[in-house]
């Protein structure tokens, strides 16, 4: 016997399909103006955070006056208790996606953000989506180098900062940067107490010279910052911050991250 709440059948996730397909297009008119490429994607390709987020906003706007039956039922599953949720994570082990979770079931209104040529909104059972958490620095590390084709390094270049952050991307066109800044990353780095920050560093490759040169080079025009300029080995810094129960800091973290938010998006 199901337990789900929101036990929907095909004319309803039709229904909840077009109203958000309906939400979509006023997000576009209002993102393409503001984001009309991405390195070089035009939009919609590669916005898939931006978009998810303006129509999860919107649709929490037209809730509780909405008369449109898709909202309907999606606003009778949150008040008989569903919750609507927003996810980053692995889909089919080929890409990142930002999506939404309700329930039991994958809501993407950002569907076409890698072939445009795809519907904007794909609903379906969750366990069916093959949306999955990330959960160690090596399955991203497998999507990322085939779905944005780049080479990962060590990050030996700050090793202070390489706990919360221990990779350094370049890709095809000879661009380098690091990552991976988002909350869920730096979660689950924290939860493991820099243990798979530890293993991955202790797993990757040291960054050519030319590249470590040009960071060496941008470091030194910046202000003293300790997650920054302070030299050492990034896997003592993974041993000392969990010595020091850093994974429990929230303001240390915040700090982590206030100082790669000072670092050049790439170059």
């Amino acid at each position: 016997m199901s337990t789900s709440i929101t036990d929907w059948g095909e004319e309803q996730v039709d229904a909840i399909v077009k109203d958000l397909a309906y939400l979509r297009l006023l997000v576009d008119l209002e993102l393409v103006p503001r984001c009309p490429m991405l390195l070089d994607k035009a939009y919609p390709l590669g916005r898939c955070k931006e978009i998810r987020d303006e129509v999860f906003n919107l649709i929490h706007k037209r809730l509780l006056q909405t008369t449109q039956p898709g909202l309907m039922l999606m606003r009778e599953a949150l008040i008989k208790g569903a919750i609507l949720k927003k996810v980053w994570g692995s889909l089919r082990d080929e890409y990142f996606q930002n999506a939404m979770i309700l329930d039991d079931w994958y809501i993407d209104v950002s569907n076409d953000t890698v072939n445009p040529n795809k519907p904007r909104v794909e609903i379906l059972p969750l366990e069916q989506s093959r949306f999955f958490t990330i959960t160690s620095f090596e399955q991203f590390i497998k999507i990322a180098h085939s779905y944005w084709g780049v080479e990962i390094y060590c990050n030996d270049v700050c090793p202070a900062l390489a706990p919360f952050l221990p990779l350094i991307y370049v890709d095809a066109k000879g661009r380098c940067w690091m990552g991976e800044a988002n909350d869920d990353m730096l979660s689950m780095t924290m939860n493991s107490k820099f243990c798979l920050a530890e293993r991955v560093l202790s797993e990757l490759p040291t960054l050519p010279d030319g590249f470590k040169q040009k960071w060496q080079n941008s470091l030194a025009s910046i202000s003293h910052n300790p997650f920054l300029h302070d030299v050492g080995s990034p896997l003592e810094f993974c041993r000392i911050y969990r010595q020091q129960q850093r994974h429990l800091d929230k303001s240390f973290r915040d700090s982590a991250v206030m100082a790669y938010l000072s670092l050049p998006k790439n170059f």
